[in-house]
């Protein structure tokens, strides 16, 4: 019988009178990034404790509560149905209390500190460093420290709080991962091989799909991501045939050389990954390819809300009032 999260609770909240003591931080902790990562040593590494802490901590409050949250095996970790439920429950409820805290120490320090801020790509590395420039000449306080980072990278240095934030491809759509606006757009292109009848082409059709294999981004992406540059049917409903995964960047335009498929990229890679053997063809009817901020729902501090608007009054400046 499936038990619901409101049990849950209350056996938390019985336990709690009973002993006078109220469900720990690292307890809480322990479970919501468990139930993201789904993997005790990812887990460990962003609570930075060892694999046995975590286990432990879990089994643990699985014992005050009587329930079962996960369901482990030798090769996987799910969420048991009644974990769902808590989560669903208790995620919201967190990002909430660490987002007042953070304003509040914020609020005590103004924007003081240091901003770690990550970039994937040359690109991105270029307007970041726009960004950061505009950032710096009106909180000369703060100090922001770049990082490059690679795509799969993205998240996790997130999550661990490696950086604050971070300017990589849209769209990002992850638990407790806020999507900042989006600063640019650029035409969407297909990098083929350059022997490929595509090659001669002056423009494709999202339809043309359907008729190549198309290299895939890593599952440790969002789907929202590897959705778009990998979709799994064209608009009109024809099957599009995967390829093989391509870690990084520079490896997916090097599988498009070898002849193990196509890539769908921004206009900026025609200047920044010039290749002999890939040629980039654009699309005549494809959505552009985005790029913005992304950073922790639960550590939007006022640093990082700061840098977002110097971003966007980077790339879209404000107009002087008369």
């Amino acid at each position: 019988m499936r038990v619901c999260a409101t049990v849950v609770k209350r056996r938390l909240t019985m336990e709690q009178t009973g002993r006078g003591r109220m469900l720990e931080r690292h307890e809480l902790e322990a479970f919501l990034t468990l139930a993201e990562e789904l993997h005790f040593g990812r887990t460990a590494e962003r609570l930075h404790v060892s694999t046995a802490r975590v286990s432990q901590t879990i089994a643990k409050l699985e014992r005050r509560i009587g329930v079962q949250l996960f369901h482990r095996t030798s090769r996987r970790v799910e969420l048991a149905p009644v974990g769902q439920d808590l989560y669903a429950e208790l995620r919201p409820a967190w990002s909430q209390i660490t987002t007042a805290l953070a304003r509040v120490a914020d609020a005590g320090r103004g924007l003081t500190g240091l901003l770690r801020a990550a970039f994937n790509g040359p690109a991105a590395g270029q307007l970041l460093v726009g960004a950061t420039s505009e950032f710096r000449d009106r909180h000369p306080e703060c100090d922001v420290q770049i990082r490059e980072a690679l795509l799969p990278d993205v998240l996790p240095w997130l999550r661990s709080g490696e950086v604050d934030l971070a300017l990589t491809c849209h769209p990002m759509r992850a638990p407790e991962v806020v999507m900042g606006p989006v600063l640019v757009r650029e035409a969407r292109m297909l990098a083929v091989p350059a022997g490929h009848p595509f090659a001669r082409r002056e423009a494709l059709s999202v339809e043309d799909l359907a008729r190549v294999t198309v290299l895939q981004l890593p599952k440790a992406l969002p789907d929202s991501l590897r959705e778009d540059r990998a979709p799994h049917r064209t608009p009109a409903g024809k099957p599009v045939s995967l390829g093989p995964v391509a870690m990084t960047f520079n490896e997916g335009l090097t599988l498009v050389g070898a002849g193990e498929g196509v890539f769908a990229v921004g206009a900026h890679a025609r200047r920044y990954f010039a290749r002999p053997d890939v040629t980039y063809v654009p699309f005549k009817d494809a959505a552009p390819v985005e790029w913005g901020l992304v950073w922790p729902a639960d550590r939007a501090t006022a640093r990082v809300r700061a840098f977002s608007d110097a971003a966007l009054d980077v790339v879209q400046p404000r107009t002087p009032a008369p």
